[in-house]
């Protein structure tokens, strides 16, 4: 195994993705026992006359909704899910809408009021089986009086663009929402419910996923303001988000529901995947494979440039030890990008270009890969990319700037000129993203 090729990447990547799909997960944690759900170690029988409802939003509800009906079958009566759009699949009782991100759009507007619509039909008795994954802050929106599509657009673009973490992102949002922050449960108005979550935050933080609609949110109309000014966000402020958010902090508008509201005492929560389990996944694929795998760092976040050279730091130091085995770098996590230019692309896409910059006097071959698990890398159609020593080579030859394109934020037309890009499609999933890097051994097959 001298020579390393994305051959060897793409079975590592794939069985990563493959352990956190919804098919893989729910059938581990779900089940229906004569006339009880069984959910992990939770069981709830149901009354005589009641129905089992589904209803979701996020960029894998669609492939949860499948394999919940396949599990519920003729007990399930039926349910309506939100996911993105070109997300949708086929299902038989559970209705799904699609609607835009990470930008909301008017048809997450239309599928959210076409949700509430559903619940208050829905019988005080009935079992509500609510999934949740990544995603789920765009789809799912009922704006706050004073607050515009416009403004929720503009807004978001600000969020996106400004390098904020999720959960800096989501304290904004959920104060400009009315079923964001825990807002959700108090319509549920204390019926039984059930949330199957698959996580895309680090550290699976419930309040942060989808901008936890059914969790206490403990977070303030203050603290969302101070995210606005870390950023200078304040004088792109829409006129109407500004006078929510100053209003929200003298106390004219009530804070979200909080820890101790009686809204959540009927809701129980299991986190169906995660990506710790996908990159326990990628491990377990590389060892398969003939390497030594070492995942050197979970949780990531920050900067992706900032995050590529720290990942460099640490593949310099692996290839200064020397082992008999090819070995397998493993990563994960979900970087930021702070927008500067005016090119196209995504935090993997700039995260893998950056690396390559930042190991181009290597003098050992080496291959990495950063890749979204959802299929999706920013405004595009690549899921990320992966890069070699080849990677700036052919640039090289091309007369491509690879530093000019990163510093445009334009990782995709680099790769789609120099090749690299990975488009494994919509994957049903998103557990954030996941990185990888092949180093040679030292003894050849």
């Amino acid at each position: 195994m001298s020579q390393l090729s994305y051959s060897m990447l793409e079975p590592i990547l794939m069985a990563a993705i493959e352990r956190v799909k919804p098919a893989t997960v729910i059938k581990q944690f779900l089940r229906l026992q004569d006339s009880v759900i069984v959910c992990n170690d939770l069981q709830i029988s149901l009354p005589r006359n009641a129905g089992i409802r589904i209803i979701g939003f996020g960029k894998a509800s669609a492939a949860m909704a499948q394999s919940c009906e396949e599990i519920l079958g003729e007990a399930l009566t039926d349910g309506l899910v939100i996911t993105k759009h070109d997300h949708s699949l086929p299902t038989n009782r559970i209705r799904i809408l699609e609607a835009g991100h990470p930008v909301p759009d008017a048809a997450g507007l239309q599928a959210t009021a076409a949700l509430l619509s559903y619940l208050q039909g829905t019988d005080p008795e009935d079992l509500i089986i609510c999934l949740i994954s990544g995603g789920g802050s765009a789809l799912l929106e009922h704006l706050a009086d004073g607050i515009s599509f416009d403004d929720l657009q503009n807004v978001s673009k600000l969020l996106l663009g400004c390098g904020a973490e999720i959960q800096e992102m989501n304290a904004v949002r959920k104060h400009l929402s009315l079923v964001k922050g825990g807002q959700l449960a108090r319509l549920l108005a204390g019926r039984r419910c059930i949330s199957l979550v698959i996580s895309d935050v680090i550290g699976d933080d419930l309040s942060t996923i989808a901008s936890g609609p059914l969790i206490p949110d403990n977070s303030t109309f203050y603290d969302a303001w101070q995210v606005i000014e870390k950023y200078q966000l304040a004088n792109q402020l829409p006129n109407g988000v500004r006078q929510r958010l100053e209003n929200g902090m003298h106390g004219k508008i009530a804070e979200n529901p909080s820890t101790g509201d009686p809204c959540f005492a009927s809701i129980d929560h299991q986190i169906l995947a995660s990506n710790d389990q996908a990159l326990a996944a990628a491990a377990n694929a590389a060892e398969n494979g003939g390497f030594i795998a070492d995942i050197i760092w979970q949780n990531v976040s920050g900067e992706a440039r900032n995050v590529a050279r720290q990942l460099a730091t640490l593949t310099r130091e692996k290839l200064g030890k020397t082992t008999a085995q090819p070995r397998c770098l493993i990563f994960g996590g979900e970087p930021t990008v702070t927008l500067r230019g005016s090119g196209k692309g995504g935090r993997n896409q700039e995260l893998a270009l950056a690396f390559a910059l930042a190991m181009k006097d290597s003098p050992v071959p080496y291959l990495m890969l950063s890749c979204g698990t959802d299929g999706t890398d920013g405004p595009t159609d690549a899921a990320g990319a992966w890069v070699s020593p080849a990677t700036l080579k052919n640039a090289k030859g091309q007369n491509l700037s690879a530093s000019a394109y990163l510093d445009n934020n334009d990782a995709y037309h680099f790769f789609d000129q120099v090749g690299g890009l990975i488009r494994t499609g919509a994957t049903g999933t998103n557990v954030m993203d996941i990185g990888l890097i092949l180093l040679p051994g030292s003894r050849s097959n």
